[in-house]
């Protein structure tokens, strides 16, 4: 035992006495006990609360639920993994609490004088050698996975610019949707109007005008089951199960484009096209955000990709290239989750146009 492990030791024993150090080790064991158990019960709290699909939800410790194959093998990665390190974690503070239990003072006070174990040192270098080796086996798997790009059955050019989204579909005749966030101001003239928003909040400014907004707003993002600050006036719309090639790129800043759910992240750099893809097994809608911090409006920028039956696409893309988006957020919000986008998106496009 090392002389300030007998110090300490000591000064336990002389402070507490034999019976008092005696309670604190067994207090010890209790807390990590305890430790133990609320971390578990925390693990299996945010597996649960990962259970809704295509956004972030309130105490969420897990990633998002997974909608395409991609993000399946996402999924059993980060769970491998997390088994390992729960497992290399636990066994460690097995050890330290074997230290403190058997090699104190009181429980041996004649410490032993080894210094080396070859076997021991042999073990503790190949074994975390042959851990990392396992990790990155899988890891090269889903490296190969992300980016052996399928044959396309769509190819969607996003445009990121400060602040907001452009989504062209290369194959449909270079159709765009441009897509905004749906702020409290939205929600709130597309329920009560322009004029009566004005007279209500016109007089209002900075913190307090935030505040009142958010306040009187709060009840409608659950009314319409929207998701406040991921919520667009222009969803995107893809056919489900369709292979989607994504090319990313920025007419001003660098900016991030990336949907959780997809496992589908990628930078847009001016003057530069970078790539990812997706193939979407579930419907409904699904949020991602600009990942760089871009500036003033980083948090506006989210994406909203509805995944839908090849027919509603075909009707909602029929819409698009007729350039009369408010029927194609009809024909979205008729596919589901989404009643109300007909009509904030058209006070959005009112707004706009003013």
């Amino acid at each position: 035992m090392q002389p300030k492990q007998q110090a300490l030791t000591h000064i336990v024993a002389g402070t507490l006495g034999a019976d008092g150090a005696s309670s604190m080790i067994k207090s010890m064991r209790s807390w990590t006990f305890l430790g133990l158990t609320l971390g578990v019960l925390a693990l299996l709290a945010g597996a649960a609360a990962a259970q809704v699909g295509g956004q972030p939800v309130a105490g969420q410790i897990g990633l998002q639920q997974a909608a395409t194959p991609v993000m399946e093998e996402i999924h059993t990665f980060y769970d491998w993994v997390n088994y390992i390190i729960i497992a290399i974690t636990i066994f460690v503070m097995v050890l330290m609490a074997i230290v403190m239990i058997r090699f104190n003072r009181m429980s041996n006070p004649n410490p032993s004088t080894t210094t080396h174990n070859t076997f021991i040192e042999v073990v503790w270098t190949v074994v975390p050698v042959l851990i990392l080796v396992f990790i990155g086996i899988f890891s090269f798997k889903l490296l190969f996975l992300q980016y052996q790009y399928p044959k396309p059955d769509l190819t969607i050019k996003a445009t990121g610019n400060a602040w907001f989204w452009e989504h062209t579909y290369q194959d449909h005749d270079g159709a765009t949707v441009t897509s905004n966030m749906l702020t409290d101001a939205d929600m709130l003239k597309a329920k009560i109007g322009d004029d009566k928003f004005e007279a209500q909040y016109g007089n209002l400014e900075d913190t307090a005008l935030s505040q009142a907004l958010y306040k009187a707003a709060k009840p409608l993002w659950a009314e319409r089951k929207l998701s406040r600050q991921l919520a667009v006036d222009n969803e995107i719309a893809v056919p489900v199960n369709a292979v989607v090639h994504m090319l990313v790129t920025s007419n001003d800043v660098i900016h991030g484009w990336t949907i959780p759910a997809f496992g589908s992240k990628t930078q847009a750099v001016p003057g530069r096209i970078t790539a990812t893809w997706f193939k979407p097994t579930k419907l409904g809608v699904f949020y991602g955000q600009c990942s760089v911090l871009c500036g003033l409006k980083h948090s506006a920028m989210p994406i909203a990709i509805r995944v839908v039956e090849q027919g509603v696409f075909d009707r909602w893309m029929a819409a698009v290239k007729a350039d009369k988006m408010e029927d194609a957020g009809k024909i979205l919000a008729s596919a589901g989750n989404g009643d109300a986008n007909k009509k904030i998106a058209k006070a959005k496009a009112g707004a706009t146009a003013k």
